[in-house]
């Protein structure tokens, strides 16, 4: 998804953003989020990214495990990454439908006391400077076992996937499409999120994968539905 600024670095990027806790989701760099919009804290949040001017909303997890029971306002997940908003449309009844283009992940640095229904954090780019740097690392990814991988897992669940279209993705944007659409939890999609590079995302993700077959097999667990 092209996109109508470049960014070149951290500096380019602002100190404070406003975040979207939302578990299960992993947005990633030059990955596309779709987002159905409905709750008015976040209705005024999308508002709020186009009146200031910049677009950004920082996807990140809430850490369940370090959060009070029930708690309205759950601890995050210290590593999110920054999307830009690069479609918008009204749905007629209130809602928004966007799609989110990942720029960068980013470190909390602290959580900000603010006056809006959304959260903000001011938070740090610079530990994932390589992130701004497209296709990066491909030539290091084990691709037939990404994609033997795939194959097992589509086999298993009895899916289907245009192969035309898997076969001609470049690395970078299969095995990060494939991170963001995988059915696992919070913890694993973390663990790609957190990822050094991505050889190391694609092997967690064949390992997930791996690991989420072998246990189907034995315990005999129906396909994904």
């Amino acid at each position: 998804m092209p996109i109508n600024i470049e960014y070149r670095g951290p500096a380019d990027l602002p100190e404070i953003i406003p975040v979207f806790p939302l578990p299960g989701a992993l947005l990633l760099p030059r990955g596309q989020m779709p987002l159905n919009i409905f709750e008015p804290r976040y209705l005024a949040m999308v508002d709020d990214c186009f009146r200031d001017g910049h677009r950004l909303i920082g996807m990140i997890q809430p850490d369940v495990a370090h959060s009070p029971k029930n708690s309205d306002k759950p601890a995050l997940f210290r590593v999110g990454c920054v999307g830009r908003i690069t479609q918008f449309a009204e749905s007629g009844d209130g809602r928004y439908i966007l799609e989110l283009t990942g720029v960068a992940r980013f470190r909390v640095l602290e959580e900000l006391e603010v006056l809006t229904a959304y959260r903000q954090c001011k938070v740090d780019f610079f530990a994932f400077t390589d992130d701004f740097k497209a296709r990066l690392g491909e030539d290091e990814v084990n691709r037939e076992a990404l994609l033997v991988a795939l194959a097992d897992f589509l086999k298993a669940n009895n899916l289907k996937v245009d192969w035309e279209g898997v076969e001609s993705a470049p690395n970078e944007a299969l095995v990060n499409a494939l991170a963001m659409m995988s059915p696992y939890g919070p913890a694993e999609k973390q663990a790609m999120l957190e990822a050094p590079d991505l050889k190391t995302r694609a092997e967690i993700l064949i390992a997930v994968t791996e690991m989420d077959l072998a246990k189907k097999r034995t315990s005999g667990d129906p396909p994904l539905q």
